[in-house]
């Protein structure tokens, strides 16, 4: 077993490279996203990081948020979602639960009440229906504010949701009139994780 650095900097460095720079690891992503875990190894290897298969295993099943993939076939990886190069995960419409989550800092708060939550370089605004999991990702940008948005009523005036591969909801964009603050006696200490 790896310890949790090589996991960790393994984890970033795939991300960096299945979401954003595949040219950092002279890989070409395919327009699903996909790319061989040889190729991937290989591309690692070249630009200076030493990932063997088990390790590549290992940080693609032991992330909770599931951000990577690996083909049925098992020759090919993608990462889950989070993409800023233009690809295609295939995803369909669906339904979304009555309401979901987005977690952030408070020095955001202003600009997205005035302007809604929109997603910026990557292909989609992110979402979850988990309180727990909107708390985690907010916390990591500074002292946290969660919005819960009226995903069925955005629904229902025909925007779109897709639901990753990893549960993580995605939405084009999110008009501030389906947006609401949560209080603190809504999120408090009994919905965090361990």
């Amino acid at each position: 077993m790896n310890n949790k650095n090589t996991m960790t900097s393994t984890s970033k460095f795939m991300s960096l490279v299945l979401r954003h720079n595949p040219g950092r690891a002279g890989l070409a992503l395919d327009a699903q996203g996909w790319v061989s875990i040889d190729a991937l190894l290989r591309g690692a290897q070249a630009a200076g990081r030493n990932i063997s298969p088990a390790l590549l295993m290992e940080v693609v099943q032991s992330c909770p948020k599931q951000r990577f993939a690996i083909s049925a076939d098992g020759l090919r990886i993608r990462a889950s979602q989070g993409h800023s190069v233009q690809i295609d995960l295939g995803l369909q419409a669906s339904v979304p639960p009555q309401r979901l989550y987005h977690g952030t800092a408070t020095r955001f708060l202003d600009s997205i009440l005035r302007t809604g939550l929109d997603r910026r370089n990557r292909h989609h605004v992110h979402l979850t229906d988990n309180l727990a999991t909107a708390r985690s990702v907010g916390q990591r940008y500074g002292r946290l504010v969660l919005l819960e948005i009226d995903a069925a009523r955005m629904h229902a005036d025909a925007c779109l949701f897709y639901r990753s591969d990893n549960g993580v909801w995605l939405t084009d964009s999110v008009a501030p009139y389906y947006l609401r603050v949560l209080a603190e006696e809504e999120h408090d200490e009994t919905h965090h994780c361990p």
